[in-house]
């Protein structure tokens, strides 16, 4: 094994630094607020995503009204938020919260076991769910994945989440959406299986050996042909019509 080469001068030596400084300035930070009326979960909360170097917390508050202003004002890239009704964080507020800012990514960090619930946040728009049961390391793949458009759900609450909104009855009556299917080409339901286990459009693109343009293409055009409007519409599609198997996380 080689002995790594040491800097013969000062210059030398002050070139690396400058590199690695640059490195460092060059890493995509993830910006989060935390909305949660306990202020030992918020301290935890924020613990937790600052051991990275790319997460950073812009704000964190625990009434609504302060939020949606701190929202407006720091502009976040990830809403970590409780719900919770009787401390005025009801699902009823999640339009507000939307409104304060649209290009935030909403993630549920919750102890509750009711699915419903589950079920109703992902309908207003919520992308990610993590059990406070989970280990830190869930959230923050969590906040990751949801960063770059992806889902966030635990696995079984996947099959939950097409149980109640997709059921398919066994019957011999046809299928209305067996004509959309059918639209789908080979190529096409591939990438949805990649999508039903989790893949970013780059590791899509890296496993079949085409460009990231083309997979957004193609789910551009599967997403017209099944009648969803995003990736967790069609994954919950997908499940629901056997097209892909469940989500690991």
């Amino acid at each position: 094994m080689k002995t790594p080469k040491k800097p013969s001068n000062g210059k030398e030596l002050f070139a690396i630094l400058e590199k690695r400084v640059t490195a460092v300035e060059t890493i995509d930070i993830i910006r989060i607020f935390i909305l949660d009326n306990r202020m030992l979960v918020r301290a935890g909360l924020r613990y937790i995503v600052e051991t990275q170097p790319d997460l950073k917390v812009v704000g964190q508050v625990g009434n609504l009204n302060e939020a949606l202003s701190l929202i407006a004002s720091t502009k976040p890239d990830i809403i970590l938020l409780e719900y919770d009704p009787e401390s005025g964080l009801g699902f009823d507020v999640f339009p507000d919260i939307n409104k304060a800012w649209n290009q935030a990514r909403m993630i549920l960090v919750t102890g509750s076991n009711d699915r419903q619930t589950y079920l109703q946040a992902v309908q207003l728009g919520v992308l990610g769910i993590v059990l406070k049961t989970q280990p830190p390391d869930v959230l923050i793949k969590a906040i990751r994945k949801v960063h770059v458009g992806e889902v966030w759900i635990e696995r079984s609450l996947i099959a939950n989440l097409v149980n109640n909104s997709f059921r398919v009855e066994n019957s011999t009556a046809a299928d209305p959406e067996a004509d959309a299917i059918g639209l789908l080409s080979e190529r096409e339901r591939e990438i949805i299986q990649f999508i039903g286990r989790g893949l970013k459009n780059k590791q899509i693109a890296s496993d079949l050996c085409i460009a990231e343009t083309t997979v957004r293409h193609y789910l551009t055009s599967i997403y017209s042909k099944l009648g969803v409007s995003d990736r967790l519409e069609l994954l919950v599609f997908a499940h629901s019509h056997r097209l892909t198997q469940v989500l690991h996380n």
